[in-house]
């Protein structure tokens, strides 16, 4: 028998007392950013989560975004081992498209929702610090080591998170786009789960969520795993079951349980009001990494 609206609310009573209070940062790509119903629900989601006692954190990606202005540009998009590379030309085009049109595209539609989002970029208040990443590959270990420069591709350094602290104690959802700032002042494109990882840790928040387009961690046979632990994951990354993209998912993941973040969630942001989903049912709809 499908549950009525009165057992779903039920249901999350509990959840919500839990939660809030609680900081969680969502790290927001993918199909979702692209499908106009997903991207009005998450910004139904994100305002409920904050009308409900919680502070959402949104750092975003823009992937394909970022392509089709480049292609619009005459620029061919570069990629090296899935990684893009990032010329000065390209660095322009990912600041203009993540900290402007993309951002505020965001922020737009969390406020047409009766949010307070406020769109921010990891250069703002010196909240992301970076610096270049290098990048040593070995094919095997017949192979000499190669260096990979991506060009202005950084690593986070340090993040100074003050400026998010003030912003969520006064009611806003701060919406970052993940470019960061290095020592003498250069711009640097990041990873978007890299920087919602960093972030969440800043902030010792007490979830964070990657929304990605699958869902969640699959075992050798393909069966969604609810939750594993950071013994397991390491151990399915090492025999192969998690592989490709999903590895430095698992590993970002990894790192923040084991540095203050209560719990990171993997879950599949294609299926509508995802968040709500995930945060607010017995079942979830992905998979929970935990110590």
């Amino acid at each position: 028998m499908t549950p009525n609206v009165a057992d779903i609310l039920v249901e999350s009573l509990p959840y919500i007392r839990r939660f809030t209070g609680m900081t969680l940062v969502v790290k927001y790509g993918g199909h979702a950013m692209v499908d106009e119903q997903l991207k009005a629900d998450f910004a139904q989601d994100i305002t409920l989560l904050k009308f409900i006692g919680l502070n959402p954190v949104i750092v975003h990606g823009g992937g394909p975004q970022i392509n089709t202005v480049l292609k619009q540009m005459g620029i061919c998009p570069q990629f090296v081992r899935g990684m893009r590379l990032t010329d000065e030309p390209t660095m322009d085009v990912v600041e203009m498209v993540l900290g402007g049109k993309l951002n505020k595209a965001i922020v737009a539609q969390i406020n047409q929702h009766g949010g307070k989002a406020v769109g921010l970029s990891g250069k703002d208040g010196g909240l992301i610090v970076a610096e270049k990443l290098r990048i040593v590959y070995q094919q095997d270990e017949n192979s000499p080591p190669e260096i990979i420069d991506p060009g202005l591709v950084g690593q986070v350094t340090q993040v100074h998170p003050e400026i998010v602290n003030t912003l969520t104690q006064h009611g806003f959802i701060p919406v970052i786009a993940p470019v960061g700032v290095g020592p003498a002042g250069e711009t640097f494109n990041i990873n978007a789960d890299l920087v919602a990882s960093h972030v969440a840790m800043s902030l010792t928040a007490g979830r964070l969520i990657l929304l990605t387009d699958v869902d969640g961690i699959q075992d050798a046979s393909g069966n969604l795993i609810s939750s594993l632990n950071a013994d397991i994951a390491q151990r399915m990354i090492q025999e192969g079951v998690i592989s490709g993209g999903m590895i430095p998912k698992v590993e970002y993941a990894l790192e923040a349980v084991g540095r203050g973040v209560q719990k990171v969630h993997i879950i599949n942001g294609t299926r509508r009001h995802a968040l709500l989903l995930e945060l607010f049912t017995d079942k979830g709809i992905g998979t929970e990494v935990t110590l």
